[in-house]
């Protein structure tokens, strides 16, 4: 894990169509919920909460005090606005640090331009980018890492089975197919056969445009949120 994450929040008061006045105001409402709480109504500065949601998206602990009380949550729910992708309202999820709690992380691909694969030309495209975690909040990892260079042919492919998951940290599904493909090898006239037939750009080309070796269709890549 980086480093910790904390976070004053301030009680809020108003509700319902009042919050748009916190908003003018530059406040983002929020409430934090769960671990046999009543849900807390609260509110923080917009920079200084934006900040805490990027550096903690919803797989690491943020350490919130609110009126010297300390608790840990999780983000579970960001409202943003349909067009400036402001943030509107932030969910904390309240949880014991001996908790076994589940979350979405990203997976991370290493050795990028390394590989045997890109060297020969050939193309690295990943099919899976978030897979769902259960961990005690302080195991929480900021992402599964699975290096890619060990990738030579176009009949290479890495799958979840290749993940070393760190100490404390499983699968929330036990039953989740560790044959899963998390990156495939391409061939760079497959991709832009798939393109052009798109009316794309080579470049942009996604996993699950492109026929697997198999003559199956890649795993699409999972959208984030």
């Amino acid at each position: 894990m980086g480093d910790k994450i904390n976070l004053t929040l301030g009680q809020r008061e108003l509700q319902g169509k009042k919050v748009a006045r916190l908003r003018k105001e530059g406040i983002v409402p929020g409430v934090i919920y769960g671990h046999n709480l009543d849900p807390m109504l609260v509110q923080a500065p917009y920079n200084i909460l934006e900040k805490a949601v990027r550096d903690a998206g919803k797989h690491t602990p943020v350490h919130v005090t609110i009126d010297g009380k300390k608790k840990i949550t999780l983000i579970k729910d960001i409202d943003r606005e349909p067009v400036k992708m402001r943030i509107r309202h932030v969910s904390f999820h309240a949880v014991k640090a001996s908790d076994v709690v589940t979350a979405e992380v990203p997976i991370t691909l290493t050795g990028e331009g390394e590989s045997a694969a890109e060297k020969a030309g050939l193309v690295v495209l990943q099919a899976i980018e978030h897979i769902e975690i259960k961990a005690k909040p302080a195991d929480l990892p900021e992402a599964l890492e699975v290096s890619i260079t060990g990738l030579a042919t176009t009949e290479d492919k890495l799958t979840l089975g290749d993940i070393t998951l760190p100490n404390g940290v499983e699968f929330a599904d036990a039953e989740v197919d560790r044959d899963l493909v998390v990156a495939n090898v391409y061939e760079p006239a497959a991709l832009q056969a798939a393109n052009d037939a798109a009316g794309g750009d080579a470049d942009e080309a996604s996993a699950e445009d492109v026929p697997a070796d198999n003559g199956e269709d890649a795993p699409a890549a999972e959208k984030a949120e």
